[in-house]
């Protein structure tokens, strides 16, 4: 009896002992993150062996970016500002106006009183320092398309009068803080007083002839829109901002305050997504390490750059080409380390883009994130590195022909998320830079 006791508590350890291993085997496999790409003809234990290479080569440097197209966004971009590593930026909007109404009844205009015209812009943030500007507003006299591309570079002819109230031309402007029109709390906007005289020019058009008010199309024959701009002169370095503005909201308008036989009236002229605009902005690198570094590559090995409406940061990975081509990637993370400062936001975000043959305009593969805690911005190159190795074709369309085009090298782009409707720039450390961090990329990958 002694003897059968032992045997069956040998037989129950030995269960038991069976079935702890089985489940730290499923629990391990349900942990267990697995990429199904390949696996018919790789073993599971070379995914987890599989090679990891961080000594690639990476050629940093920085390209001017071509015809930013600035008609196709809602942020209005305005302001001027000195950046002690990138130089000046200055920034006006042009936009149409649309009416409100068509065939406004402004009723007897002998009994009517204006008490100002207010361009009213609502705020959507700001860039740089918030330094008084001098703010200008001018009457266009060429006519604006819906249907154009514009471009930061793009320019419309305007009348020589500048229509700001001289003594309410110079503003702290201000991004944050609610304000009050006639006792209504309205969200922060730039307040921009005009001449009254448009105001009255308004009223007695719709007076006299009604037609220029029968549709928007008439009306933008009669007044084709405003150039909105800023005269701040020489800046020192720090000084100034970029000031940006929600264009399609109800709150960006053109509105009349006036008195109707002693009866308070308003009448808008809207912004809105069916008016033609575009934010023209001109930026000065010139006598700054980012214009040595555009003009001579060789030196965006120590600091490379890339700057909104303006430049883009190049890497090239050539030694991507010496993978095997039986290859699985696992993982791919390029870490490009920056230089921040506190007065320069560089964003959250950076968009990520290569070339296709054949095609001269970029290609987006993605984007990347900055981890604040490193002080890097992380890109997840997978995917990019997994179409190199597999000769893998992306569909365009080129003047009206469908392609299927293979990436064009092993170069990418990097640049601030919203690249045409900000300020964002961003200093990156290049492979020889003196700084402790430098661009790194990092690669695990299986060959089957």
């Amino acid at each position: 009896m002694i003897i059968l006791n032992q045997i069956l508590n040998i037989i129950v350890k030995k269960a038991l002992f069976f079935v702890i291993v089985i489940s730290q085997v499923v629990f391990v496999s349900c942990k267990k993150k697995t990429n199904t790409l390949g696996l018919n003809s790789i073993d599971g234990n070379e995914i987890l062996n599989g090679t990891v290479v961080d000594t690639f080569s990476l050629t940093t440097y920085t390209e001017i970016a071509d015809s930013i197209i600035t008609s196709t966004i809602s942020t209005g971009l305005l302001g001027s500002y000195n950046d002690p590593e990138f130089g000046t930026v200055h920034a006006s909007i042009f936009t149409q106006l649309r009416l409100s109404s068509t065939s406004p009844n402004f009723g007897d205009v002998n009994t009517i009183t204006i008490d100002s015209l207010v361009l009213g812009l609502k705020y959507e943030g700001s860039y740089g320092t918030l330094n008084d500007q001098t703010f200008e507003v001018y009457e266009l006299s060429d006519t604006m398309d819906l249907g154009t591309y514009y471009y930061s570079f793009s320019d419309k002819s305007i009348t020589n009068q500048n229509l700001i109230v001289p003594s309410k031309a110079t503003l702290t402007p201000n991004p944050i803080s609610d304000i009050y029109i006639d006792t209504v709390a309205k969200s922060a906007q730039l307040r921009l007083h005009l001449d009254t005289n448009l105001a009255k020019v308004f009223i007695n058009e719709a007076a006299n002839n009604s037609a220029t008010y029968a549709s928007n199309e008439t009306f933008s024959n009669f007044f084709k829109g405003l150039k909105i701009n800023v005269n701040n002169g020489a800046q020192s370095e720090g000084d100034g901002a970029i000031l940006y503005f929600a264009l399609n909201d109800p709150d960006s308008k053109l509105t009349i305050y006036y008195k109707q036989a002693g009866v308070k009236k308003t009448f808008d002229f809207l912004i809105n997504s069916s008016s033609a605009k575009f934010n023209q902005v001109l930026v000065d690198n010139s006598g700054h390490n980012i214009d040595n570094v555009i003009n001579n590559i060789g030196l965006g090995q120590t600091t490379f750059y890339s700057q909104a409406l303006k430049s883009r940061a190049v890497i090239e990975i050539p030694g991507l080409l010496d993978l095997p081509k039986n290859t699985i990637v696992h993982q791919a993370i390029l870490s490009l380390p920056v230089q921040t400062n506190l007065n320069y936001d560089i964003g959250s975000e950076v968009s990520v883009a290569t070339k296709l043959e054949k095609s001269t305009s970029l290609y987006n593969i993605g984007s990347g994130v900055f981890n604040e805690t490193e002080g890097v911005f992380e890109l997840d190159l997978k995917s990019y590195v997994q179409s190199i190795l597999t000769d893998e074709r992306y569909p365009v369309t080129i003047d009206g022909t469908n392609l299927d085009l293979l990436i064009e090298g092993t170069k990418i782009y990097v640049y601030p998320k919203f690249f045409n409707s900000s300020a964002n720039r961003i200093i990156f450390n290049g492979s020889s830079t003196l700084n402790t961090q430098k661009p790194k990329l990092i690669i695990k990958y299986t060959e089957f």
